[in-house]
C-alpha cells in the first residue's frame, strides 16, 4: 500500500505542469541582486573595500599613507656636557671605534651598527676604514653584498611583487633583527630616493620602507626597530596610523602598548632598545603637538619609562656600570652571572646613557650616577686593547654614539671637525682589518 501511495505522489509531482520563468523576470532578479551588491559595496567602509579587493586579487592591502618628504626625521640629543666627556676623551673613544672590517664575509650587522654610529656621509682617510657611502652601498647594492660572500649566500635584499624585503635571522649574511637595516639607513639620514639594487632590478629606499609597513605584525618577537623606523618616517608628518598588508590598522598607540608589554628584560639589547624607541616616540609626539599618540598612550609610555628610571637607579654597580640584570632594580645582584663577559656591561651601560641623552631631565637618574657611568665607559675603552674592541665592535659602537650625544653632537660631526684640527688623528695601529667572520659582537647580538 505504501509503495502504491508513493508512486502516486511521485506521478503527481512529476506530472504537475511547470511554470516557465520569463526572461524579463530573470533580468529583474539579476538587476535586484546587482543593485544589492552595489549598495553593500557603497555602504562598506572604504578600508574594508580595499581589503576585499586585495583578497580577491591575491595581493597585499594597499598602503594608505606614506611619508610626505624623502628625508627621515630625527630625535636630537638635549645636552652638551663637557664635564661628563671632554673633547679629548671623546676623540680617544671615537678613534678606537673607526670601522675597520675585512671586506670578505662582511656581516650586515657590523655595517648596520657602524652606519648607525657614523652616518652616511663620514669619510675616513685610513685605507682600512669603511666610509659612510661604502656602508650605504653594501646595504643597498646586492652586488656588493654578494661579492663579499663570494656569491655563495642568499641576497640580503629580496624582491617582492610590491617592494623589497630585507632578509634577517641567524644567517651571518643576513641582518640580525627585523628592520634593523632600514633603521640604520634611516638614522644615518639616507633619503627615500636613494637607489637600492636587488639582483633583478633597481628600486629605491622607499620600496624597503613600503614593504616594512606592509609586513609589520604586532605579534612579532621584536618590534623595537620597526617602531623606531615608522616613528622617524611617519612622525614628522603627524601620521598616527596606517594599514598593514593584511588590512589591519596599526597605530602608534598600539606600538606603545606592544613595547611596554612583558617583563623589562625582554627585547633587543637586554631590553634597552624598547626604552630608546619609546623615548623617541614621546619626543616626536611632543614635536607634533600630540598628533601621534593619544593622551592615554603618552601617559602609559611616560609611566613605563619612569619605572625604568627607578630600576636603573637602583641597579647600578658601585663602579658605575650596569649589566643585563638592570631590569630587576634593587634585586640585580640576585641575577648575576659568574660567566658574564665585560661587553655585556658595555652594551647595557652605553644604551642607558644613550636613551637618557634624548630624555627630558625628569626621566634621568641622579646626575652623579650618570657621571659615574660615563667614567666607567671612558676607562673601559681606554684600557681595552684595540683588537678586543674590534672583535666586539657592535657592543662598543653604542659607547661612541652615546658619549657623542652627551656632547650634543654626532660621531661624524665631531670627528670631521677634530681631524681637521689634528692631522694625525687617523694614524691608527698597523693591525689588519678585523675579520668579520670572527667578530663576536654579532654572536650575542646587541
Amino acid at each position: 500500500m505504501t509503495h502504491t501511495l508513493n508512486a502516486s505522489m511521485t506521478d503527481t509531482l512529476y506530472n504537475r505542469p511547470h511554470r516557465n520563468v520569463s526572461a524579463r523576470t530573470m533580468l529583474a532578479v539579476q538587476c535586484l541582486v546587482l543593485v544589492s551588491l552595489l549598495s553593500a559595496w557603497v555602504l562598506t567602509p572604504s578600508a574594508d573595500r580595499r581589503a576585499l579587493a586585495a583578497v580577491a586579487l591575491g595581493r597585499p592591502y594597499p598602503l594608505d599613507v606614506f611619508p610626505e618628504t624623502p628625508a627621515p626625521g630625527s630625535v636630537a640629543p638635549l645636552y652638551n656636557q663637557p664635564d661628563l666627556v671632554s673633547d679629548e676623551q671623546l676623540a680617544a673613544v671615537l678613534k678606537k671605534l673607526i670601522p675597520r672590517f675585512s671586506r670578505s664575509h662582511l656581516r650586515p650587522n657590523l655595517i648596520e651598527h657602524a652606519l648607525r654610529t657614523w652616518g652616511s656621509e663620514i669619510t675616513f682617510s685610513h685605507p682600512d676604514a669603511i666610509s659612510g657611502p661604502q656602508m650605504v652601498e653594501f646595504l643597498t647594492d646586492s652586488a656588493r653584498h654578494l661579492e663579499s660572500w663570494d656569491g655563495k649566500v642568499k641576497p640580503l635584499l629580496e624582491d617582492t611583487p610590491e617592494g623589497i624585503f630585507v632578509r634577517f635571522g641567524e644567517d651571518s649574511a643576513a641582518s640580525v633583527h627585523h628592520d634593523h637595516t632600514l633603521a640604520a639607513l634611516t638614522e644615518a639620514g639616507v633619503p627615500l630616493t636613494a637607489n637600492v639594487y636587488t639582483t633583478r632590478r633597481a628600486l629605491q629606499l622607499r620600496h624597503i620602507l613600503a614593504e616594512a609597513l606592509r609586513d609589520f605584525r604586532l605579534d612579532e618577537g621584536e618590534t623595537e626597530w620597526s617602531s623606531l623606523c615608522f616613528a622617524l618616517w611617519l612622525g614628522p608628518a603627524g601620521i598616527p596610523q596606517w594599514h598593514n598588508g593584511a588590512g589591519r590598522t596599526i597605530s602608534f598607540d598600539m606600538l606603545v602598548e606592544r613595547l611596554v608589554r612583558n617583563h623589562k628584560r625582554m627585547g633587543v639589547c637586554q631590553g634597552t632598545h624598547r626604552i630608546y624607541t619609546l623615548m623617541a616616540l614621546l619626543r616626536l609626539n611632543e614635536s607634533q603637538q600630540g598628533r601621534l599618540l593619544s593622551p592615554n598612550a603618552a601617559t602609559m609610555a611616560e609611566a613605563w619609562i619612569m619605572d625604568v628610571r627607578q630600576l636603573v637607579a637602583d641597579s647600578q654597580f658601585p663602579d658605575g656600570s650596569w649589566n643585563p640584570g638592570w631590569c630587576y632594580g634593587k634585586d640585580y645582584q640576585m641575577h648575576l652571572d659568574p660567566q658574564e663577559k665585560i661587553p655585556k656591561r658595555v652594551i647595557a651601560t652605553g644604551h642607558h646613557l644613550e636613551w637618557m641623552s634624548i630624555a627630558p631631565r625628569k626621566f634621568h637618574i641622579p646626575r652623579e650616577q650618570i657621571l659615574k657611568a660615563t667614567q666607567w665607559l671612558l676607562t673601559n675603552v681606554e684600557q681595552t686593547p684595540q683588537a678586543e674592541i674590534d672583535q666586539n665592535f657592535t657592543f662598543y659602537s653604542h659607547v661612541a654614539k652615546a658619549l657623542a650625544m652627551w656632547r650634543q653632537t654626532s660621531p661624524a660631526e665631531f670627528w670631521t671637525r677634530y681631524q681637521q684640527e689634528h692631522t694625525a688623528a687617523e694614524v691608527l695601529p698597523a693591525n689588519p682589518a678585523v675579520s668579520s667572520a670572527n667578530t663576536t659582537g654579532t654572536a650575542i647580538s646587541p
